[in-house]
């Protein structure tokens, strides 16, 4: 049986001003109500009352992976490179892989996740088809290193993650492994009290075709995803694809012919629209990106941004970045502020798919100081290729129904791939199949973000007060406070030890020397659910209990209490 917590015992040390460097609420009510402390930017060592969260979350988790017939498993977190080598994730993560070497010169890495690891150990393990289907998981610590880590534990260069792996014969079963690991998201995140969307997604460097994130709507959410009013859509802004309206004879086109604007010091497209009067919407910007070092111009409306994660999602494996002023030294054809898509030349053209055949534009004329009007799509310049690649706006069309979608801010707790075949074909991971020839086998891969979930739900649940956890997650079920004197704690003590040989979880503010407004403004800090106050009554035995979430009061006899608290 679990002791009672008492905190003239317990190391936490509450804070009544904002930590100076916090700028979301996680990160501030973590730190003051004693949860986590800053060791390094984006690395956090969790104190008693943070583990104990953290380890409610992990418990949870647990049990619904169990519950699908899925085995936990525990792999190393410096991992060789040679494994990452073999599918080519060594070089695409970049600067986000902590990288060393051993005294012999050996290259490893820190696991930012674990699909090579995974698939080495089933292809060592299984050899049958009579072997599969399979599930494993692991809880364990993973490494980022992020450049600007921030809010706290929501960003960090280390933290706790699920991650689970499945393998399959078939794509049918893969899809099945795939259900199972939805639902059992869906439980988990509805046992931890989170409000949370499911929404499409883009695989990134996961690869893989199928994808789905869990976020947590919240203000201090990385992740801005799109909502439709009128529909079940939803999806990550990098996931929203644009449906074309249809396109026009460009050569039946009632627009005239190109002609030249003299138009001095406008290299943007709000210096352009202002000088000639007309609305960003009627000019075509064309920005200038390098895709493995090679130029492409990529066009979109004026008043749109290109989206440059979702273009480098288009384009991958291919490494997109934007040019610089060095990149026009000894390219006469590219005039920096006054590039047109029209006499490009060597230069691919992608283009947005509103830029479509038959719409006209007002764009640079690749000469200095000077733009071009009736510029026509398919009649003028050609496009390469059409990419959705503009930054979605609040409004945008719903690409199931059409309303207008809205935009909100998310924090990712989850995130669900059909891999494919694409790590198994890394390591030629076959099995034996009923047909007695080799079968490659497929892949899933699922994470879940435990340490994400702490300050996910800190986020979604705290107050002006400070934190409110969800019971099945809070660090105790009951915080009892003793309001000073001898009698009280003496009071508060014999409850606490009542409710936890009942099975209780108890949290005891037994501190001496500590007032009770202290006491009382730590317990509403702490954010555990119920919080029963040893107060002025505690001679006739009635105590107070107070629901920390709606602030509701009712005094009860001690055994009454008990009765409710044990019920």
């Amino acid at each position: 049986m679990a002791q009672v917590q008492r905190m003239s015992r317990l190391m936490i040390k509450t804070l009544r001003d904002d930590p100076a460097d916090a700028e979301t609420l996680n990160h501030k009510l973590l730190v003051r109500a004693g949860y986590v402390r800053r060791t390094a930017a984006g690395i956090w060592s969790w104190l008693p009352l943070g583990k104990k969260v953290l380890e409610n979350i992990t418990h949870v988790v647990r049990e619904e992976m169990d519950a699908i017939g899925a085995q936990e498993v525990l792999l190393p977190a410096l991992l060789p490179k040679e494994s990452y080598d073999a599918t080519g994730r060594y070089d695409e993560y970049g600067d986000l892989l902590f990288r060393l070497k051993d005294r012999k010169g050996a290259d490893y890495l820190l696991g930012p996740t674990h699909e090579e690891i995974f698939t080495q150990i089933v292809k060592d393990q299984c050899s049958s088809y009579k072997d599969l289907p399979v599930i494993l998981y692991q809880i364990q610590t993973k490494y980022r290193d992020e450049a600007r880590p921030r809010a706290g534990v929501l960003r960090g260069r280390e933290f706790q993650m699920k991650d689970s792996y499945s393998f399959d014969t078939t794509d049918e079963g893969l899809a099945e492994s795939y259900a199972l690991h939805r639902a059992a998201y869906i439980k988990i995140f509805e046992r931890l009290g989170l409000d949370h969307r499911i929404v499409s997604a883009v695989s990134g460097a996961m690869g893989g075709s199928a994808s789905e994130e869990f976020l947590a709507p919240a203000p201090a959410g990385e992740d801005t995803f799109v909502d439709c009013p009128a529909c079940d859509y939803a999806a990550n802004t990098e996931a929203v694809s644009f449906v074309a309206t249809e396109t026009v004879d460009p050569t039946a086109s009632a627009h005239g012919p190109v002609e030249d604007l003299d138009t001095p010091d406008t290299p943007t497209i709000e210096t352009l629209a202002a000088h000639l009067g007309v609305p960003a919407s009627a000019t075509l910007k064309n920005l200038l990106v390098k895709v493995d070092g090679e130029i492409v111009a990529v066009g979109v409306p004026g008043d749109r941004e290109v989206d440059l994660d979702k273009l480098g999602e288009h384009l991958a494996p291919a490494v997109v970045e934007l040019v610089t002023a060095e990149d026009f030294v000894g390219r006469d054809d590219l005039v920096r502020g006054y590039v047109g898509p029209q006499g490009l030349e060597k230069v691919r053209y992608i283009a947005d798919p509103r830029v479509a055949a038959g719409t006209a534009w007002i764009t640079g004329a690749n000469k200095i100081n000077t733009h071009a009007k009736n510029v026509v799509a398919g009649r003028d310049f050609e496009v390469d290729d059409y990419l959705d690649v503009v930054v979605v706006e609040e409004g945008d069309p719903c690409p199931k129904c059409g309303t207008g979608l809205k935009l909100d801010r998310a924090i990712e707790i989850g995130h669900i791939f059909q891999l494919g075949r694409k790590f198994a074909d890394a390591f030629q991971l076959d099995v034996l199949g009923q047909q007695g020839k080799p079968v490659r086998v497929t892949m899933g891969s699922y994470g879940i973000g435990v340490s994400r979930a702490v300050a996910a739900l800190a986020e979604q649940t705290a107050d002006d007060k400070g934190l409110c956890w969800p019971r099945e997650i809070a660090p105790a079920d009951v915080h009892v406070v003793a309001a000073g004197k001898a009698l009280q704690t003496e009071l508060a003590l014999d409850v606490s030890e009542q409710l936890n040989a009942a099975g209780v979880r108890v949290l005891v503010d037994d501190r001496a020397g500590v007032s009770p407004g202290v006491k009382f403004t730590d317990a509403e800090l702490i954010g555990v659910p119920t919080i029963l106050v040893a107060g002025r009554r505690s001679a006739e035995g009635v105590v107070e209990l107070k629901d920390r979430r709606t602030g509701e009061r009712e005094e009860l006899t001690v055994a009454e209490a008990i009765a409710r608290l044990t019920a």
